[in-house]
């Protein structure tokens, strides 16, 4: 088991550093961060096995981190130490999920006990937990054009140079990022990911280079920046085309020098990093437009990858059901569901303008408030009914719902009154067929 890596958040860099070495002389791999806020974004961004936190750290404590963890993914073990040790906190942390407490001053042994035994408990998850498949076993491809793209990600895969991922909101650029690091020989190393879009200018180069105490006002520490924290891994930048052009020249010297300085910093700090872009916007209009330099996008687009919409894999789509049915009956703790083959039809039919990213909401809603083990047709949105991205279709509706209360009072009358017979005619749940009777008033009507 001395192959899991273990993340150190600890605001004392020194310790943090001796902890590093001890850890990674045992033989484990270790990241070691020096505030809370940067230790969730590495949890949430790469593997981790295991978790030390101390307790009191800046922007986010550890009692705060733990409770973050746990939420995220229950499976990774987490050791909480501190220098302001009580029983109270020992007991609310263990309560929360912490695996073991420890106070500072501590023994090196016992800190070590405690992490294989944290260890041992890694080593019993289950291996086929949907939340450890990796994003090139997810990618389905049943369609031709999603075949031809995992061939191309294995190629890709292999290389150094950038690649830019064009593709509509929704249809999974980010998985397709994740694959190709995933089966780079990168991958043991940081998979960082960065919404440009969601950080105004001044913010995401702050965010990408990081900075030094008293840079500018309110930088009381030194923050790593996103690419620092991607060293000698992968930086997926999603949204490239949302930034502006003085963090487009920035960018550019980055993947030319392969070096960068923190904000408020003369030092120069070298790179090592794969670079992946993701739009859905044309770049080549952009450019045309003034808005993007020529040069950044030669840089960027050395590989292009089009993933296409769902709308136009729909082979795909049963695949994919599978898949979010058994990560949201996971994640909602109910028992995996099946589906109907009417309901089936419907999904299909629909013409998905969120995407893949629609598709999966839509599970989950599905997994929520469907009755019994099958989902049926009755418990899909009306929009996606209706076979179209509008919910406001009357005199659909009144057509839907007339042709279903004259299957059921048939199926009724075949079945001789039989509830349960009638049900599973019908492919639904007695429930559902008790629901569906009193929503068409046939409680004392004769079939049709």
């Amino acid at each position: 088991m001395k192959d899991l890596t273990i993340l150190i958040a600890e605001d004392e860099e020194n310790l943090a550093q001796l902890l590093a070495r001890i850890f990674e002389n045992t033989g484990y791999k270790t990241h070691v961060v020096n505030d809370g806020e940067t230790a969730l974004y590495i949890v949430k961004n790469q593997h981790i096995d295991i978790v030390i936190t101390d307790i009191r750290m800046p922007s986010l404590d550890g009692i705060s981190l733990l409770k973050e963890i746990k939420a995220f993914d229950p499976y990774i073990e987490v050791l909480v130490m501190t220098a302001f040790a009580n029983v109270d906190t020992a007991i609310d942390a263990i309560k929360l999920g912490a695996r073991d407490y420890i106070r500072k001053p501590f023994d090196i042994d016992e800190v070590l006990e405690s992490i294989e035994k944290a260890a041992l408990l890694v080593g019993h998850h289950s291996e086929y937990d949907v939340h450890k498949l990796k994003s090139h076993e997810i990618l389905v491809d049943n369609s031709l054009s999603m075949k031809k793209l995992k061939k191309l990600i294995k190629k890709v895969a292999c290389s150094t140079a950038t690649v830019n991922i064009y593709g509509e909101t929704g249809v999974g650029k980010e998985l397709v990022a994740k694959a190709i690091h995933e089966l780079s020989d990168r991958s043991n190393q940081a998979f960082i990911k960065v919404n440009c879009s969601a950080f105004p200018e001044t913010l995401l180069e702050s965010e990408l280079f990081g900075y030094e105490k008293g840079a500018f006002t309110g930088a009381f520490s030194r923050k790593l920046g996103r690419f620092e924290l991607a060293n000698g891994g992968t930086i997926f930048l999603d949204e490239i085309g949302d930034i502006s052009l003085v963090i487009q020249l920035k960018l550019l010297r980055v993947i030319q020098q392969k070096e960068f300085e923190r904000l408020g910093s003369i030092k120069t700090l070298p790179l090592d990093l794969r670079i992946i872009t993701a739009t859905n916007k044309d770049l080549k209009v952009l450019v045309k437009e003034k808005k993007f330099r020529e040069d950044l996008y030669y840089r960027l687009n050395v590989i292009p990858i089009d993933v296409a919409p769902l709308r136009e894999r729909k082979e795909d789509i049963q695949a994919l059901l599978n898949t979010f049915i058994r990560i949201a009956s996971k994640n909602n703790k109910t028992p995996i569901k099946k589906i109907s083959d009417e309901a089936l039809d419907a999904l299909i039919n629909y013409p998905w303008p969120g995407n893949v990213r629609e598709l999966e909401n839509i599970v989950e809603r599905m997994i929520v408030i469907s009755d019994g083990n099958i989902i049926e047709l009755s418990d899909l949105p009306e929009h996606i009914l209706l076979g179209k991205d509008s919910a406001n279709n009357s005199i659909l509706k009144v057509h839907k719902d007339e042709v279903e209360e004259r299957i059921i009072r048939n199926a009724m009358l075949e079945s001789q009154g039989n509830m349960t017979k009638t049900a599973e005619k019908l492919g639904i749940s007695r429930r559902s067929l008790y629901r569906k009777i009193h929503k068409y008033s046939m409680e004392d009507k004769q079939p049709l």
